[in-house]
């Protein structure tokens, strides 16, 4: 088997330790390429120098909403410049984390809004996909997508939406990143739309060193989990781990223009 996370924080604190370890770990299981996703502007170098001093590894650079006290009036443009910079190089991939937040309540929606589109319009500008975070907030975030027509999509991480909403986020280029969500029991809701998504929509995530599976609950979340995490998904959506990894990895593939092998 070989897989791909598409989302992970390895330049986290987290992993200073044993990093190293991960990644090793990571390879004798068949983890073959991360994206490592930014978060905010001060995470940017790090991130990076972490991402080129291994070509397992690829970046993505992005202000996430989450960070919005954070963010500063002058980060979109810092954002343009390290785009600008570091696009022709194959390990920049994707413009993320950005989206919209509406879980909380002390994150301005107006101040969201504007920075989600404005992130939005270097993904267009700069021809990459977008790695959304989008909590509590589809309506919104299907209806800016709708107005800017991303040329190459993107992945909506952690999709937890409806049925309906995953549909609406396919028409439009997006795949569906799961992971350690949907291994929990009690997610029924999210595993009856998981059982029903068509497979050349989903794609394969961590979101370590956050979202830790069932199986690892209440410790640091790795990419190390991801084959057991896809086991589970694959349990789910009543068919074979091959099966689905291998759809996963076309689609990843796929999606970042990464070289692979024919479609399953």
């Amino acid at each position: 088997m070989r897989y791909i996370d598409t989302h992970t924080h390895l330049d986290f604190p987290d992993f200073a330790v044993d990093r190293p370890q991960v990644l090793s770990n990571c390879a004798k299981a068949g983890i073959e390429r991360l994206v490592v996703v930014g978060v905010s502007a001060r995470h940017w170098q790090r991130l990076w120098g972490l991402v080129t001093g291994d070509p397992r590894l690829f970046a993505a650079f992005g202000l996430h909403p989450m960070f919005l006290t954070e963010h500063q009036p002058d980060h979109i443009e810092q954002l343009h410049e390290w785009l600008a910079t570091c696009i022709a190089h194959p390990q920049c991939c994707a413009v993320g984390e950005i989206g919209l937040d509406f879980f909380l309540a002390e994150a301005d929606r107006d101040s969201q809004q504007v920075l989600f589109e404005r992130q939005l319009a270097l993904a267009v500008e700069f021809g990459l996909p977008a790695l959304l975070h989008v909590r509590r907030a589809h309506a919104a975030t299907i209806a800016t997508l709708k107005r800017y027509r991303l040329p190459r999509g993107g992945i909506v991480h952690a999709f937890a939406g409806s049925l309906e909403e995953a549909r609406e986020y396919i028409r439009l280029g997006f795949r569906l990143g799961l992971g350690g969500a949907v291994t929990w029991p009690q997610a029924k809701r999210l595993r009856r739309v998981v059982a029903e998504l068509p497979a050349y929509s989903i794609v394969l995530e961590t979101d370590s060193p956050d979202m830790a599976p069932v199986f690892a609950a209440r410790q640091r979340n790795s990419p190390e989990n991801l084959p057991r995490i896809a086991a589970l998904i694959a349990e789910v959506r009543g068919e074979s781990l091959a099966q689905l990894t291998d759809q996963c990895w076309y689609n990843s593939c796929e999606l970042f223009n990464w070289p692979s092998t024919t479609m399953p």
